[in-house]
């Protein structure tokens, strides 16, 4: 690995908008996002045309981001083995041309298998590009670089659904054809990006062994932990049971409720933008713990609201939370990561956060089933502050 700068040459290097790495990185991150946010807005049509009953529809999303889940640990140790390139340039173009190809498929078991593989593409794209920011960037201009990679994964999750709307009105095949930018993507990857790359000639077992003590640390579990809480939180709370109380409590269209949950977005973008000025005066783990913070208020005040227009203020509580506390929680890990373990750290927290997407919607969907849509927030209320409370364990060392 290349040596860290020192602050004066940090500060005599160009902004990082004019840093060729950077933009790369940017577009590795908008592909990792575009393989789910994209093509549910053709769900319907394709349920029509494929002649699919509803309920099954969304295997569509579970066999994408299955591989995460379990690959998520494998792809780190390769990548700190071989290579951050070795990895992430054959993974663009799996889940490119998987991707397009499923836009041509009209059989819905050939098009599951098509998503699988083009998740197995996937599920290196998010651990790998803040790898690469963890590699090539040190300080404040790692936080910065962190808090920008963060707002340009919140702006594809708010515009691709748009994107893929409109191009799901010429048919539901056409959202597929967009992850074939991933293959030129990976090109660029292979040919522009210069990252400094790990020596892969340990012994494998020696390695293996480090690896896992390395991970075996209070304050990573404490990291781990925080990282699943946000995506259960995120994905019970918020994307699965917000929109269910929005139309309960006002009867408005589907379109409405879908600006609400932009909103987040709008509100993570904008925050998570001035981490890096932020991360000047706080610690990391003070960011995570206020996010937590912001998370608990946000969702306390939801089952009070009678004004539509009043939702914005939980919304964007969220959004702040998500928008200091996500990219912290990944300085922090690049941070406290052995340099030879760095992708094997970050691909095992990438497995928490699999974990907290597939586990949030059914926790609250429990609370759901025991209490009602307000018990939902209640319990997402509890969950924040005693995330607060382990994560502050975990990291007061």
């Amino acid at each position: 690995m290349q040596p860290s700068p020192t602050n004066n040459q940090q500060q005599n290097q160009p902004p990082l908008y004019q840093d060729r790495n950077i933009l790369i990185i940017f577009a590795v991150t908008l592909m990792a996002v575009i393989g789910v946010a994209s093509v549910t807005p053709a769900f319907p049509q394709l349920a029509v045309a494929l002649k699919i009953s509803p309920q099954n529809i969304g295997w569509l999303i579970t066999v994408f981001t299955f591989p995460t889940v379990i690959l998520s640990p494998i792809i780190g140790v390769l990548a700190d083995r071989f290579g951050r390139k070795k990895i992430l340039v054959p993974s663009l173009i799996l889940f490119g041309v998987a991707g397009t190809a499923c836009a041509f498929a009209r059989d819905f078991n050939l098009l599951l298998w098509l998503r699988l593989l083009q998740g197995i593409g996937a599920a290196s794209l998010v651990s790998l590009s803040v790898t690469l920011i963890g590699d090539l960037y040190t300080g404040a201009r790692r936080n910065t670089a962190m808090g920008y990679n963060a707002s340009i994964s919140s702006v594809g999750t708010a515009l691709y659904p748009t994107i893929g709307g409109a191009l799901a009105t010429l048919g539901w095949y056409y959202p597929f054809l967009l992850p074939l930018m991933a293959i030129p993507i990976g090109l660029l990857v292979l040919f522009l990006l210069k990252n400094p790359e790990p020596k892969g000639d340990r012994n494998l077992k020696e390695y293996l062994q480090n690896a896992v003590k390395s991970i075996k640390n209070r304050q990573l579990f404490g990291i781990f932990f925080a990282s699943a809480a946000n995506f259960i939180l995120l994905y019970g709370a918020h994307v699965t049971y917000l929109p269910i109380f929005i139309k309960n409590s006002f009867e408005v269209s589907p379109l409405t409720i879908g600006l609400f949950l932009s909103s987040v977005s709008v509100a993570i973008t904008l925050t998570a933008s001035q981490v890096g000025r932020l991360s000047r005066r706080f610690s990391e783990t003070i960011l995570i713990r206020a996010s937590f913070v912001f998370y608990a208020v946000a969702l306390a005040i939801i089952p009070f609201i009678h004004n539509l227009s009043l939702l914005l203020i939980p919304t964007s509580l969220i959004g702040i939370g998500l928008g200091i506390g996500f990219p912290s929680i990944q300085t922090l890990l690049t941070t406290l990561a052995p340099k030879d373990y760095l992708a094997t750290v970050i691909s095992v927290n990438s497995t928490f956060f699999g974990l907290g997407q597939t586990l949030g919607p059914l926790l609250m969907g429990l609370a759901y089933a025991i209490g009602g849509i307000n018990s939902v927030f209640y319990l997402g209320v509890v969950f924040a502050i005693a995330t607060l409370i382990v994560f502050r364990y975990c990291t007061c060392m």
